[in-house]
């Protein structure tokens, strides 16, 4: 009989790592709680499902999210391409069909005979072979066994999703299709705002109420989801110069820049949805129906799915996890992964669940220990900043600030490709992989 590993969670570190162990033949046996137990986030009890947003960032090279990218297709990931087959028009970004990237990931892990899904909530911890990657939205009670595990209290912050409406709602009159700078084709509706209807919106928005926090939450939010009512209280550019900013866009009919402007990206692929870039909220349903409908070509729109808050959970990972997420005191093989782990993103986490599972198979089978790639990739780095931050651990995404700095190249356009090649170039070539045209 096959060895058996134990996953808890079906998120994308869940099952990046699940079909990373299946490729080197293992059974998995993966515990989901969900649709049976729901979280405050996720509205399905599919696999893989994408909670805040559909977008898994730039493909662009020159970035840090389109390098992370680069170095998994090169490692093998197994999402990736599946998130390619379910792509819609996002630009350079890489943005899914939700539904249709859930139906994928499921399609392929049911593939494997050795693969069964346990439509339970796991509430305790063998010393079995185990991956946990139970996500930010770990329930209470694995939250309590995972707390043990850490020895010290879990660590929280607090995440935004943007608001969803539907197509047939907006008013195109008020709206044009386009890219920056003409980039992407017609990936993105652009509704213009003048500079009287953007004041409007913004004194609206400040004053606008939200969601009761508790006084020690308000200091916990994540800086990679703020939301956009927090933001605009920083000042009324802070926005403008933001999600809502103007710049490399023109109104086709009438060649006039306006003085803010609303991005939204399609939801799925058939395009009856749309999502609003960076509108993550925290504001009570009734004043985003009210404040976002004073955007000109939203004024009618219906939403689909409202902009909600929740609670993310994360482990102190540098006192509890190695650099290939191994639980370092745990006497049997146990890795945390995911966002639970303390990396922060979708790509991030799919990372996470593959460098998890090729460790778990090395040790199983008895082979020298798992090495991430070294410190110039993305990926090494995460890992090592995942395992070993010094100071005031927070969740991390993908960033060129984590890797070692590049030396005498001034101009940020070069650096950030200086920053790619030398990743790429420390990495081992892998035969029959070729990089996807972007």
């Amino acid at each position: 009989m096959k060895r058996t590993v134990r996953i808890i969670g079906g998120g994308l570190a869940g099952c990046e790592c699940a079909l990373q162990l299946l490729d080197c033949g293992f059974a998995v046996k993966m515990y989901e709680m969900r649709p049976l137990k729901t979280t405050g986030a996720h509205s399905t009890g599919k696999l893989a499902e994408l909670v805040c947003s559909n977008s898994l960032k730039s493909e662009e090279p020159a970035t840090a999210s389109g390098l992370l990218k680069e170095e998994l297709t090169l490692l093998g990931c197994r999402l990736l391409p599946l998130a390619r087959q379910c792509r819609v028009p996002s630009g350079s970004a890489l943005s899914v069909d939700r539904e249709k990237f859930s139906d994928a990931v499921e399609n392929e892990l049911f593939n494997y005979g050795d693969f069964e899904l346990i439509r339970e909530e796991a509430t305790d911890i063998e010393s079995l072979p185990t991956v946990i990657a139970t996500g930010p939205l770990t329930s209470d009670k694995m939250a309590i066994k995972v707390g043990e595990i850490s020895g010290k209290s879990r660590l929280f912050f607090y995440d935004a999703i943007a608001p969803i409406v539907s197509a047939d709602s907006i008013d195109y009159d008020k709206a044009y299709f386009g890219g920056r700078y003409g980039k992407g084709g017609e990936d993105y509706l652009n509704l213009p705002m003048r500079r009287d209807e953007y004041e409007a919106f913004y004194r609206a928005l400040t004053d606008a109420q939200t969601v009761v926090l508790h006084d020690f939450e308000k200091s916990e939010l994540f800086e990679g989801c703020m939301p956009i009512e927090e933001m605009a209280k920083r000042g009324s550019d802070t926005i403008r110069f933001g999600p809502l900013k103007p710049v490399g866009l023109r109104n086709p009919k009438t060649g006039e820049k306006a003085y803010a402007v609303v991005q939204l990206r399609r939801e799925n692929v058939a395009g009856d949805c749309f999502n609003l870039v960076g509108f993550q909220t925290n504001l009570t349903y009734g004043e985003q129906k009210r404040v976002f409908g004073m955007i000109p070509a939203l004024k009618n729109a219906e939403f689909v799915r409202y902009g909600v808050m929740h609670r993310n959970t994360y482990i102190n990972a540098p006192d509890v996890l190695t650099d290939t997420f191994r639980v370092k005191k745990a006497d049997f093989p146990l890795y945390i992964a995911g966002q639970l782990s303390g990396v922060e993103g979708y790509v991030e986490s799919i990372m996470s669940g593959l460098i998890a599972g090729r460790a778990l198979a090395a040790e199983l089978d008895g082979k020298p220990a798992y090495e991430p790639p070294g410190e110039f990739t993305v990926t090494g780095a995460l890992c090592r900043y995942v395992s070993s931050c010094p100071t005031d651990f927070k969740p991390m995404n993908a960033n060129f600030g984590i890797l070692p700095p590049v030396a005498d190249v001034r101009d940020k356009k070069s650096r950030k490709q200086a920053y790619h090649d030398r990743a790429i170039a420390s990495m081992p070539m892998p035969c029959g992989i070729s990089m996807p045209e972007l």
